[in-house]
């Protein structure tokens, strides 16, 4: 059997050791994301860690505290990042010692973090949403390579978006805290239109600024000075990925949300990045991205698998509590919505 165990690291020799590896460290689980974690309350960076497996590092990972409501856990978003893909077996043992390492400590009731396989140790996230498939682009191709790659519908689209000499694609990365109350009324309205809740614009201006502009970018396509979409590009040296995104019903219509993405690989590439991550689409545990899968997919004839997000337990009660809870929670406001749906109706006849 062999002997493994994980280790404590300080941030630099992190960072230094997953260079030495080769591995190429996601932002979130870079030092810069400390930043983030530090300028936003109920998040703190908690540590880092190497798996080694015989003497041989075999897994990073980085750990960020959060407070939830009566609960705190750990989140490893984007990470183990592991030296080569694991076995099933690898990840159960790795699971195994993260749990004895972090256990001792009574504060967290658990651990999210990304995994390949299932296990019987992984738990459905209490709340979020997780993907486990995404587009990703590959910026190591040139321009003509890349819109070659695209479905017949994305090459159109983007084409058509070209021809249109009123849009006006560019990087405002260096204004983007002046110009974000004319950019937050338009996630208001793509939240409003698509369904979904936005967060506080302070959560978007925070990562701008407590990440910088070499690690967040802000990309806008403007029509006579107006703002008809935008998207916040993290960048961790090769690696980008488009994490958020808005739009009107202008810029819709005139395809400027297909000139912003071929703006922004064409940007990208030039400062070096060699993968851009769509960042998700539907699948059997996130049927709720369905409606970006149309867009997102334009742009590739490739979907990739990436591993999805899991809870693992450290105290197995208070997690089962958490769970109770929740689904109470839930029970609770879906009665609510039907025994105010009558009511609802009752009036819109009257009406």
């Amino acid at each position: 059997m062999p002997f493994s165990r994980i280790i404590p690291l300080h941030p630099t020799e992190f960072t230094a050791r997953a260079a030495a590896a080769r591995v190429d460290l996601p932002l979130e689980q870079s030092q810069a994301w400390d930043r983030y974690d530090e300028a936003v309350d109920g998040r703190s960076p908690f540590g880092r860690y190497v798996w080694q497996v015989d003497g041989e590092d075999r897994a990073f990972l980085s750990l960020t505290a959060l407070t939830g409501r009566g609960f705190k856990y750990l989140w490893a978003k984007e990470g183990p990042v592991w030296t080569g893909a694991p076995s099933a077996r690898e990840e159960e043992y790795f699971h195994k010692d993260l749990k004895k390492i972090l256990k001792p400590n009574k504060s967290f009731a658990f651990v999210r973090l990304h995994a390949h396989h299932t296990s019987s140790r992984l738990h459905e996230l209490l709340q979020s949403i997780p993907f486990d498939r995404t587009v990703i682009l590959d910026l190591t191709m040139d321009s003509d390579a890349l819109m070659a790659s695209m479905k017949k519908r994305g090459r159109r689209d983007v084409r058509k978006s070209l021809r249109n000499e009123s849009l006006v694609p560019q990087e405002e990365t260096g204004r983007a805290l002046e110009i974000f109350d004319e950019l937050y009324e338009l996630l208001k309205e793509t939240g409003d239109r698509d369904g979904f809740g936005i967060a506080p614009k302070s959560s978007y201006t925070t990562m701008l600024s407590s990440l910088g502009p070499e690690h967040a970018r802000l990309f806008t396509v403007r029509q006579e000075n107006s703002v008809l979409c935008w998207g916040i590009v993290t960048v961790n040296g090769p690696l980008a990925t488009y994490y958020y995104a808005a739009s009107n019903a202008a810029g819709r219509k005139e395809g400027a949300p297909d000139l912003l993405v071929w703006f922004m690989t064409e940007t990208l590439r030039e400062s070096g990045v060699r993968t851009f991550d769509l960042m998700g689409i539907d699948s059997e545990r996130a049927p709720q991205l369905a409606g970006v899968r149309g867009f997102k997919t334009k742009f590739s004839e490739e979907i990739t698998e990436v591993p999805g997000a899991w809870d693992l337990p450290l105290n197995r009660l208070w997690y089962a509590s958490l769970t109770a809870a929740l689904k109470g929670k839930r029970m609770a406001v879906q009665k609510l919505k039907e025994l105010r749906q009558p009511k609802d109706h009752a009036d819109s006849e009257k009406a």
